[in-house]
């Protein structure tokens, strides 16, 4: 197994890392309607997962949000409710086609995943929400249809997330369902200081848990829920996120899923239908304290290039943000203070991330999207409610703030898409903020370094490639659509390739078992790689 020693941050030249909102310019003029009220219903904080994807099969990802709806009804019966859709247009330009594409949803929205269930080369997109779910068909016109009912899709619980996964190996994605509280409008208790009428958010004590759901695709455009014979509904959580890696590197895709003020779950694939939770054993249901944290995003991927997915979680201030260090042999590490991120992130708090490379030095980088999730947290600590967002860039292993252009923007900020919008190389970033509008932040970073994006077409295995391991030049990524907090990012594989301007080889570690090697790849391109 190839692996890159970390060096001392002093002998690694980091390359800058910048970035400029475009959200204005490009035309997302998105403001997410959470609708705030003085019952200070849970939900109203919890909102603003996104999904970037192609849906229209044009080469440019585009942008869904996902959005509120009127409370108590959780009904969207006005036009500032709906989930909207932003075509790219190209140029770092986009257009609204919520309407022709037939996505503006219902109920109360909160989390995307996008992923071509059926095969036919078409991103279909999940919506997550309030007590209703929706999945909907990507017809390959421009539209969609909702085939929630017919594929057997369940609601009726609080869904956050949602995951696209192949958890069979039968070459057809599968769907991981993150459920929250049991909580409705009608047992919204009270919870603050009725002395001094102040009102707040709960605490999810307050509340009882529930089990994930997950559902296999039989193949003919429906669904068999098995989240019982599976195992996963055994364990009652408070689920915020979830993301998937093959982390002990048997050949098949497991599961993490972060857990609200309670130790996360890792369930592990046995390879007959059935998961194990592992979480406590392997060591990433806890940071080293021992105490549960309020776990949010999610991501899953080798941050210091040993050939290992490891897992960045995103927290409150005074939690941090555990990074967990996979070891081998199934065994994590945390890692937060060891990577020099703990003194970074100890007093900040965050929602969404992604671990991407955003300076295509070679190392992965962490963006974070900031806020605290109680809008009265300056009343009661010295802590703000609105933040900026982070970037801690990878200096050989180490993490450094490059948060500079950033800074200036401080919002109640919640989920986060990862994609390279203008096609020039470089991962760009949209962000959703409850009440205010988007932030689509373009990648300015200077161009002295190569990248190179893998788009992988499964044979064998499902259309997407999700679960295919990529190693090249040191490093190791792997396709997954499910990143960060609510939210989807699926726009291939991406590597930073620093002064390489060709790859000797690529080896590709196919979900159906084939191992398929590309050599002589010249870099600065987006290589589409059908498994052969």
């Amino acid at each position: 197994m190839q692996a890159w020693l970390l060096l001392p941050v002093a002998a690694v030249a980091l390359a800058p890392v910048r970035f400029r909102n475009v959200a204005e310019s490009a035309g997302v003029d998105f403001v997410l309607e959470n609708t705030p009220t003085v019952e200070k219903h849970l939900i109203e904080t919890m909102a603003g997962g996104l999904a970037v994807f192609d849906y229209n099969g044009d080469g440019r990802p585009d942008i869904f949000f996902t959005n509120g709806a009127t409370i108590p009804a959780l009904e969207k019966n006005a036009p500032r409710y709906f989930n909207r859709l932003f075509r790219n247009d190209g140029g770092m330009k986009f257009t609204d086609v919520t309407a022709e594409a037939g996505v503006r949803g219902t109920g109360y929205s909160m989390g995307a995943a996008a992923g071509d269930y059926d095969s036919d080369g078409h991103v279909d997109l999940f919506v997550a929400g309030v007590n209703r779910n929706v999945l909907y068909r990507n017809l390959g016109n421009g539209k969609f249809e909702d085939v929630t009912a017919k594929a057997g899709i369940k609601g009726g619980v609080w869904a956050v997330a949602a995951g696209w996964f192949d958890y069979d190996n039968d070459g057809r994605l599968d769907l991981f369902v993150a459920n929250y509280l049991q909580w409705s409008p009608q047992n919204n208790r009270f919870c603050g200081d009725r002395a001094l009428n102040l009102r707040v958010y709960c605490h999810p004590k307050y509340f009882e848990g529930l089990p994930n759901a997950l559902y296999r695709n039989r193949g003919d455009g429906s669904f068999e829920d098995v989240s019982e014979k599976s195992g996963i509904a055994r364990h009652i959580g408070k689920a915020m996120s979830l993301a998937f890696a093959d982390y002990d590197q048997d050949g098949r895709l497991d599961v993490f899923v972060t857990n609200d003020k309670a130790p996360n779950f890792l369930f592990r694939n046995r390879g007959n239908g059935a998961f194990e939770e592992t979480a406590l054993m392997a060591g990433v249901a806890l940071a080293d304290h021992g105490q549960p944290i309020s776990s949010m995003g999610a991501d899953f991927r080798d941050y210091d290039n040993d050939g290992r997915p490891d897992v960045f979680v995103v927290a409150l201030a005074g939690e941090t943000f555990p990074l967990f260090r996979n070891l081998g042999k199934g065994m994590f590490r945390d890692a937060t203070y060891a990577s020099g991120l703990g003194p970074l992130c100890v007093r900040r708090s965050g929602w969404s991330q992604g671990i991407f490379d955003f300076n295509n030095d070679g190392f992965k980088d962490l963006f974070v999207s900031g806020s605290h999730v109680n809008d009265m947290i300056e009343r009661f600590e010295a802590s703000p409610y609105k933040e900026a967002n982070m970037i801690f860039a990878n200096a050989g292993g180490k993490f450094v703030d490059a948060s500079q252009d950033l800074r200036g923007l401080a919002k109640a900020h919640r989920g986060t898409g990862f994609a390279d919008f203008n096609g020039d190389g470089k991962m760009d970033v949209v962000v959703a903020a409850l009440g205010e509008p988007a932030e689509v932040w373009e990648n300015t970073s200077p161009a002295g370094n190569h990248w190179l994006v893998l788009k992988l077409v499964g044979a064998k295995c499902n259309r997407d490639g999700i679960g295919a391991e990529v190693r090249l030049a040191g490093q190791t990524n792997h396709m997954t659509t499910a990143v960060g907090y609510s939210s989807s990012s699926h726009d291939g594989v991406h590597f930073g390739l620093g002064k390489l301007e060709a790859v000797d080889k690529i080896e590709i570690r196919w979900p159906s078992g084939t191992v398929q090697v590309l050599k002589d790849v010249k870099a600065d391109q987006v290589l589409k790689v059908e498994e052969r």
